[in-house]
C-alpha cells in the first residue's frame, strides 16, 4: 500500500494572500489535532450526528415540545439589545408564524451576516418563554431559497477551537476522495470473521444515510463501527507481538547461575515464600536464562511480596557475574527498598549503592565510581540514574518499580546503560544488535486480564494473586466530614493503644501550593487537637533530609500520627501503623484509594482505613467509596476501576509509544479483542505484507515507539 499522503490544506500552507494564510493557519489546527496525513483525516471519525434531513414549519416545531428542530425563515427583524445582558437577538418568519432565535455570545461579524431579508435554517431546542417561542443559540447557515436538504445525517467532528465543522468535513471530504481504498484484509478473513469492508464502512460513518440505524450508530454496534474497532485492536496487537518477536531477536547475556546468594539470601528469610511467589519466581528465573532479553511485568497486590522477588532476580544476576539496578520513581519509595533490600543483601556481602538527586556532590561522585568500577553489584535510586554521568561496568538487569510513572524515554534511557558499557566508543553498538539487560517491570496496580492483553500484548506478565499469611483484613468505613470530631477521637484512642495512624490530605490537582497549605493546616489543626500526641508532617517541598527525618520518626515509633500528602502513596512500611485516615476522599481515584489503604494492615493488629468525604457525592464518586467498602481485592478494584475510567484514565498519563484505543471499548469488546489477537497471531507467522499494510494505515510508523 502506498505511504500516507499529506493532506492538501498542509501543502497549500504559507500562502501570501489572505485566503492562503487562513488555510495555513486551518492547517496547523489540523496538524494540532494530530491530523496530518488523507488516512489520518479518514479516521477522524465523528464524535455525534445531528439530523438536517427534515424541515419542520415554525407552527410544526412549536408542537414538538423540548426536542431538537430544524426551521427555516426569512430574518424579518435582528437588535442588539442589552436587557439584562449584552445579546444579539433575530425574528424570523415563515408562512405559519415566528420564532425568536436568541445568541448570549456572537461576533460583530454574526450580527451582520444575520440582517434583515436574510434566509436562514436554524436547528435547535424550541422553547415557549415569556416572551413567545424561541432557540437560544441554534446552530444555523444562510440558505437560498429552495435548496435541498442533505439526503444523509450531518456528522459533528471532534474539533480544536477555531477548527469549524465546515472546514473538517471539507478537509475529510478532500481526503476520502484521494485515500488509496485497498482493503488491508482479504475477502476470506472478512468472510469469516464476518466484517465489513473497510471503504464501505469508513464512508458510512462519515455520511450515515437517513435510514440508518441510529440506535446502533449511537451506540458503536453498527457492522461500520465493528470493522473500525476490530481493525484498531488489530493494528495494536500486530504492533506489540511484531514488538515482542524483535525483541527476541535481539540478544541478552543469560544469567544461568542460582548459587550461593541466591541460596543464602533465601535461608536467611524470616519467612516462607508464598506458593504465588514461588510461581513468578520460577518465571523470571526461566526467563533469566534465555539469550535475548526478558521483557516481564510483575503485578501484584499492595503487600504481595513483590519486592522480595525483585530481589530474589538481582541475586540470580550477581550470582551470575553481572550487576542489577532497582529504579523507583520517587526518593521515599527509592529509600524503603535500599533499606529493605540492603538489609538482606549486605550482611550477604553484597555491596549495594544508593544514587538520587538530592545526595551530596561528594556521595555522588563516589557512589557512581564504585558503579562504573563493578564494585556496586546492586544499585538502587530514582531517575539520576539514567543521567550521562551514571555508567555500569556490567549491568545484567533492570528492575523498574511503578513502571507506569516513568516515560517510554527514561525506561530506554536505563536499559540503554548496558549497551553504553559494552560499546566500542568509536564504533557504538546500535540498539537493536547490542546486548541488552533484561527488564524486570513491577506494579502495585493489578491489570485486569483484559487490559493487559490489548496494551501489555508484548510483555509476559506474572501475578501475585495471594497476600503472605498474617496479614490482618482491613476494616474500610466512609465518613462525612460532619463527623470529623469523632475520627480524631479515634485517632487519639489508637495512639493510646501504642498504635500509630496516618492522616492524607486531599489530593488538589489544580494545585500543588495549594495541597501543601492544606497538608501545613491539617497539621496545626490536628497538634491543636492532640495535644499529647507527636503529630509529624511530611510532603514533597520538604528537602530531602527533612523528609527522611520525618519519616524516620515514624518509622521508629516516635511520632503518633503522620500528616502527609500523597507522597506516602507507596513504598512506606510501617507495621504499627494500623489506622489511615483519607480526608475528601471523593477527590481520588480508586487505585490511590487502595494504594493509600495498603499502607496500613501491615502488622498483626487489627486495621481501619476511614474515607472522610464531603457531601453530597457524585455518581462517580459514590460508586468508588462503595467499592472501597466493599472489596479489598486489587485485581477486582482494578476491574472496576477500569470499568468506571475506562482504559485511557487507568493507565494514566499518556505516554509515546502507548496507543491509547479512539474507538474499541474493552469492556464491551471483549470478543473483538480475541479475534484481533488470533488472527494478529495468524498474520505475523504467515502474511507479513498484510501486515505492513494493516500497520502503515493505523499507526504510520508510530508502532516504533513500542519496542522499548
Amino acid at each position: 500500500m502506498p505511504g500516507p499522503k499529506r493532506t492538501s490544506s498542509a501543502k497549500k500552507a504559507g500562502g501570501k494572500n489572505t485566503q492562503g494564510k487562513g488555510a495555513a493557519n486551518s492547517a496547523n489546527k489540523l496538524v494540532r489535532l494530530g491530523l496530518r496525513t488523507d488516512i489520518d483525516l479518514a479516521l477522524h471519525l465523528p464524535a455525534r450526528y445531528e439530523d438536517e434531513t427534515q424541515l419542520l414549519t415554525i407552527a410544526q416545531a412549536g408542537l414538538r415540545g423540548m426536542q431538537t428542530v430544524q426551521v427555516e425563515g426569512v430574518i424579518t427583524q435582528s437588535d442588539i439589545q442589552f436587557r439584562p445582558r449584552r445579546q444579539l437577538v433575530v425574528t424570523i418568519t415563515d408562512d405559519s408564524g415566528q420564532l425568536v432565535l436568541r445568541f448570549l455570545n456572537f461576533y460583530g461579524s454574526q450580527a451582520t451576516q444575520l440582517s434583515t431579508g436574510v434566509r436562514i435554517r436554524a436547528r435547535g431546542e424550541l422553547r415557549h418563554g415569556f416572551f413567545g417561542a424561541e432557540m437560544v443559540h441554534p446552530a444555523y447557515k444562510v440558505v437560498l431559497e429552495g435548496a435541498p436538504l442533505p439526503e444523509a445525517l450531518t456528522p459533528v467532528y471532534p474539533a480544536g477551537e477555531g477548527l469549524s465543522q465546515a472546514y473538517l468535513r471539507k478537509a475529510i471530504g478532500a481526503a476520502l476522495a484521494r485515500l488509496n481504498w485497498q482493503d488491508t484484509l482479504s475477502e476470506k478473513i472478512r468472510g469469516a470473521l464476518q466484517l465489513a469492508p473497510f471503504e464501505a464502512s469508513v464512508r458510512l460513518l462519515h455520511n450515515p444515510p437517513v435510514d440508518v440505524d441510529e440506535h446502533a450508530l449511537i451506540e458503536r454496534s453498527h457492522p461500520a463501527w465493528v470493522r473500525m474497532k476490530f481493525d484498531e485492536l488489530l493494528a495494536q496487537q500486530l504492533s506489540l507481538k511484531r514488538a515482542q518477536l524483535a525483541r527476541r531477536g535481539r540478544s541478552a547475556s543469560a544469567l544461568p547461575i542460582v548459587g550461593t546468594l541466591s541460596q543464602a539470601f533465601l535461608a536467611q528469610l524470616p519467612f516462607k515464600l508464598t506458593a504465588a511467589q514461588q510461581r513468578v519466581l520460577t518465571e523470571i528465573r526461566a526467563d533469566l536464562l534465555q539469550s535475548f532479553p526478558m521483557q516481564r511485568l510483575l503485578q501484584g497486590d499492595v503487600g504481595s511480596g513483590k519486592t522480595v522477588i525483585a530481589a530474589l532476580a538481582a541475586a540470580q544476576a550477581i550470582d551470575s557475574g553481572f550487576q542489577a539496578v532497582l529504579m523507583a520513581p520517587t526518593e521515599i519509595l527509592a529509600d524503603q527498598h535500599f533499606r529493605k533490600i540492603g538489609a538482606w543483601m549486605e550482611p550477604l556481602g553484597i555491596d549495594v549503592a544508593w544514587l538520587t538527586g538530592s545526595l551530596k556532590k561528594k556521595a555522588k561522585a563516589e557512589a557512581q565510581a564504585r558503579i562504573a568500577s563493578g564494585q556496586a553489584q546492586l544499585v538502587i535510586g530514582t531517575h539520576a540514574l539514567i543521567q550521562d554521568s551514571v555508567q555500569f561496568a556490567k549491568l545484567g538487569l533492570v528492575i523498574v518499580d511503578e513502571q507506569h510513572r516513568f516515560g517510554v524515554g527514561q525506561r530506554l534511557a536505563l536499559r540503554n546503560k548496558a549497551q553504553a558499557a559494552e560499546a566500542d566508543l568509536d564504533t557504538p553498538a546500535s540498539a537493536d544488535t547490542a546486548t541488552q539487560p533484561h527488564q524486570l517491570m513491577m506494579s502495585a496496580t493489578p491489570i485486569p486480564r483484559t487490559l493487559a492483553m490489548t496494551y501489555y500484548a508484548d510483555l509476559e506478565i506474572s501475578a501475585i494473586d495471594e497476600l503472605p499469611p498474617g496479614r490482618t483484613p482491613i476494616v474500610t468505613r466512609s465518613i462525612d466530614q460532619n463527623r470529623r470530631d469523632e475520627v480524631i477521637e479515634r485517632v487519639h484512642a489508637a495512639a493510646l493503644e501504642g498504635r500509630q495512624a496516618y492522616w492524607v490530605c486531599p489530593l488538589i490537582e489544580e494545585s500543588e501550593a495549594l495541597q501543601l497549605q492544606t497538608a501545613v493546616d491539617t497539621h496545626a489543626t490536628l497538634v491543636a487537637a492532640l495535644p499529647d500526641l507527636r503529630v509529624g508532617l511530611v510532603h514533597g517541598r520538604l528537602k530531602q533530609q527533612e523528609k527522611q527525618d520525618v519519616m524516620n520518626a515514624f518509622v521508629r515509633g516516635e511520632t503518633h500520627l503522620l500528616v502527609a500528602t500523597t507522597v506516602i502513596e507507596v513504598g512506606v512500611d510501617v507495621p504499627n501503623a494500623s489506622l489511615m485516615v483519607i480526608e475528601h476522599a471523593e477527590r481520588f481515584g480508586l487505585s490511590q484509594l487502595h494504594q493509600l489503604r495498603g499502607r496500613v494492615g501491615r502488622g498483626a493488629a487489627a486495621s481501619a482505613c476511614l474515607l472522610l468525604y464531603q457531601s453530597p457525592l457524585g455518581g462517580v464518586a459514590k460508586q468508588r467509596l462503595m467499592t472501597m467498602r466493599a472489596t479489598t481485592d486489587g485485581f477486582e478494584i482494578a476491574r472496576r476501576d477500569l470499568e468506571i475510567r475506562g482504559p485511557g484514565e487507568f493507565l494514566g498519563a499518556r505516554q509515546s509509544g502507548e496507543a491509547l484505543l479512539r474507538f474499541a471499548d474493552l469492556a464491551a469488546d471483549q470478543w473483538l479483542v480475541d479475534q484481533a489477537r488470533s488472527l494478529a497471531q495468524d498474520l505475523l507467522r504467515s502474511d507479513p505484507a498484510t501486515v505492513d499494510s494493516h500497520l502503515a494505515r493505523w499507526l504510520g510508523g508510530k508502532e516504533e515507539f513500542l519496542k522499548v
